[in-house]
């Protein structure tokens, strides 16, 4: 009776460390495996012109070139947009602490930009 019982308490232990060894963190019952991946954001310092977004608002470069690439830094930690009020000429969305880059107009000029989320954000870029 001791050996039966000594053999019936090995295998639970058996069973119970590979069941224990082999559980994930997915929900019980489901079968599917989720996982969170954080983004370090990029803290590399872009080459070229910036409209940098900080603090519910924009600070747009100097003057740019027909046709310059230009780096959208978002420091503030919501979704903020680029958008022309001319009809269609840019509008770029920028995640919270995102970046994005928008290509100038090809003909110099004034274009003023708002923030399609938060419209009291104006900014204007001037092409030459």
């Amino acid at each position: 009776m001791f050996r039966l019982a000594a053999v019936l308490v090995s295998a639970f232990l058996v069973v119970t460390t590979s069941v224990a060894c082999g559980q994930t963190n997915s929900p019980a019952g489901h079968g599917q495996h989720s996982e969170t991946v954080t983004a370090s954001p990029d803290t590399s310092v872009p080459s070229g012109p910036v409209i940098a977004i900080e603090g519910m608002g924009f600070r747009s470069p100097g003057p740019v070139a027909p046709g310059t690439e230009i780096t959208i830094v978002n420091n503030d930690e919501v979704e903020h947009s680029v958008t022309s009020r001319t009809k269609g000429l840019f509008d770029v969305h920028v995640e919270g602490k995102g970046r994005a880059t928008l290509t100038a107009p090809e003909e110099a000029g004034e274009y003023a930009f708002y923030c399609l989320y938060h419209p009291a954000m104006l900014g204007t870029l001037t092409v030459r």
